[in-house]
């Protein structure tokens, strides 16, 4: 098998991280892969925020007041909604950018932020590196958005921790190819 297969059949999700981060230069190599990501009518319907240092601490509090907000509260305690971003040393926020165009549904442009998180993550595991893509009540939640600056048509599509892999995670038994897939129409369920 080549290079590509073999990373994708490699890949898995690492919750525990630590610095450090990766340095500009590999961030630079990951990102430029999430941007090749399938876009239909070249609407690039996606950017990106780099979350690190200080700016952990300040997504913490972001976090602890969407828990407590009054009008739409998470579940969960505020000062562990605190401490979720210092899991990593780094978090990428990938935002979905709908442009309204007429052959572009929303959803295929929510797809293809998901394909270039996809991308990310690969290129950032093949350059030494562990990520968790984690979405979830915080990324659909206004007071975050409003927080992260999003516009009207905009909406974060997750939160990528990046980091120095702290312990493997277990290898996940994944479905057979022959679990999940049928030929149509002869073999539909």
């Amino acid at each position: 098998m080549n290079s590509v297969i073999n990373a994708i059949l490699d890949r898995k999700s690492q919750p525990r991280l630590c610095g450090p981060a990766p340095a500009p230069e590999v961030l630079e190599v990951a990102l430029a892969c999430a941007l090749r990501a399938p876009d239909h009518a070249l609407q690039r319907p996606w950017r990106y925020l780099v979350i690190e240092g200080e700016g952990l601490q300040v997504l913490g509090e972001v976090f602890a007041a969407a828990a407590a907000d009054p009008v739409q509260p998470i579940a969960g305690d505020p000062e562990r909604m605190r401490q979720l971003p210092l899991r990593a040393p780094m978090i990428l926020v990938p935002i979905t950018c709908h442009r309204h165009h007429p052959k572009v549904p929303p959803l295929e442009e929510q797809m293809s932020t998901a394909a270039g998180v996809a991308y990310l993550l690969l290129a950032l595991e093949s350059q030494g590196y562990g990520a968790m893509w984690r979405t979830g009540e915080l990324a659909a939640h206004p007071a975050v958005a409003n927080a992260l600056g999003l516009a009207d048509n905009e909406q974060v599509a997750g939160f990528v921790y990046v980091g120095t892999v702290l312990a493997e995670k277990p290898k996940v038994t994944r479905p057979a190819v022959a679990d999940v897939v049928r030929r149509w129409p002869s073999e539909a369920r």
